[in-house]
C-alpha cells in the first residue's frame, strides 16, 4: 500500500476513534476523555490531508 494511501486510512480511522471518544467523554461527563477525542480527531484530519498531498504530489 502507498504511503499516501496508507495515511489516508489511518487519518479516516483516527477521526472516527476520535469522535468516538469524544462522543463518549460527553455522554459521561469526562472532559478529559472528550478533550483526548478532540485531539485524535484533529491529528486524524492533519494526516488524512498529509496523504491527499502526498498523492497529489505524485509519492
Amino acid at each position: 500500500m502507498k504511503s499516501s494511501t496508507q495515511d489516508q486510512a489511518q487519518g479516516t480511522f483516527h477521526k472516527i476513534a476520535g469522535k468516538i471518544k469524544e462522543l463518549f467523554g460527553n455522554a459521561s461527563l469526562d472532559t478529559e476523555l472528550e478533550g483526548e477525542g478532540k485531539d485524535e480527531t484533529r491529528a486524524g484530519k492533519v494526516q488524512q490531508k498529509v496523504g491527499e498531498v502526498e498523492k497529489a504530489v505524485g509519492q
